[in-house]
Parts: C-alpha cells; structure tokens; sequence
C-alpha cells in the first residue's frame, strides 16, 4: 500500500533521527528525504517542533523486534540486562562511539544549543526514558521490580548506560566490555527485588 505524503515525511524524519539522533530536522532536509516540496511538509508540521514532538511520539509506541522483554525463559534480571545492553550498543565501539560522542558534544555542548536543538534533545530523552520505562513496567506487573518510581528508576539505569556509553569512546581494551555487563547487571539488580531464597 502506498504511503501518503504524511507518512512519507515521517518516515523520513524517523529515519534520519535514527541514522543520527543529533542531526537537525530542517524542512528542506526531511522534504528533501521524503522526496516532497517544503509546502507539504509545511501543510501538515507547520513548525520544526511539531515536526519532531509528532515522530518522537510515534516513536514511543513502536515496539522493538525481538524485544528482550518478551523472552519470559530468562530471569527478570537477565532480560534486564539485555535490554539495557540494546541502548548501549546502538553507538558502537571505538571510533564509532567516538563519532557519536563528536556529534553530541557539538550539538550540545561546544556552544550554547539553539532552541531547536534544545528541544530536539530533550524530546529524545523523553524517548529514551519512556522506552526504559516501558520495560520496567513489565517486571513491575510480574511482582519483580522493587518499590520506586518508575520514572526515577528509568533516569537511573540511563544514567549507567549514558556512563557506559563515554567509555566505550575512550581508549580501552577488550577487558572494559567484560567489566560493562557486570555494570549493567549490578544496575539492573539495584531495581529489581532480590529473588526469594531457596524455601
């Protein structure tokens, strides 16, 4: 079924925010990408803003292929893990993660963000915490997650990740990837309840 000229631009804004979620959703960009004129996209996202909000909230209701949540075979701590070790991995190793620590530092950080970069930002951390919190709901329903706020717990695991993610830019050696999944598990195991003992 052919897309109409709405999805058409969403889907080329979603991808290139998933090539690089640092880069800037220009009009002429994404209609250029989705192969329409400015005055489309503007008909239907008149602003930049809305643009963004509209595929980041599309965003949230997509559910990942193979979702390490979904595989109940594995312990709560185990799927966890794995799924934290999704976010970890989109940015690659060496100077893959370099690059993307480049793009974030001058988007960012090397001057002050526009307005738009600023919300850009802000709208992908809310990405990225409601997709922890998704999961985290599941082992909240199963009786396995410990007592807290899900949002709290959620900024918590990205703040490990977010650590996790600076060194796999900085030089290191292949020891650093083992020490990496005993963080990630003792931070899964800072949320979740202890398993019951043997009875």
């Amino acid at each position: 079924m052919p897309h109409n000229t709405r999805d058409k631009i969403l889907i080329a804004a979603a991808t290139m925010l998933g090539e690089n979620p640092t880069t800037r959703l220009s009009v002429r960009a994404v209609a250029a990408r989705a192969g329409v004129s400015t005055g489309s996209l503007r008909h239907f996202f008149p602003t930049q803003r809305e643009l963004l909000d509209t595929v980041v909230a599309g965003i949230y209701d997509v559910d990942l292929p193979d979702d390490p949540m979904q595989d109940t075979a594995r312990t709560p701590g185990e799927r966890l893990v794995a799924c934290l070790r999704l976010l970890v991995s989109q940015v690659g190793t060496g100077d893959q993660a370099r690059e993307h620590w480049r793009a974030q530092h001058d988007a960012y950080v090397a001057a002050p963000p526009s307005e738009g970069a600023t919300h850009a930002f802000l709208a992908l951390e809310r990405l990225a915490v409601h997709r922890v919190e998704k999961w985290l709901a599941v082992l909240h329903e199963e009786g396995a997650l410990a007592p807290g706020a899900l949002e709290h717990q959620a900024r918590f695991l990205l703040t490990v990740v977010t650590g996790l993610l600076t060194e796999r830019a900085l030089p290191g050696d292949q020891a650093r990837l083992e020490f990496e999944a005993h963080t990630l598990a003792t931070a899964a195991s800072a949320v979740l309840r202890p398993a019951p003992g043997p009875a």
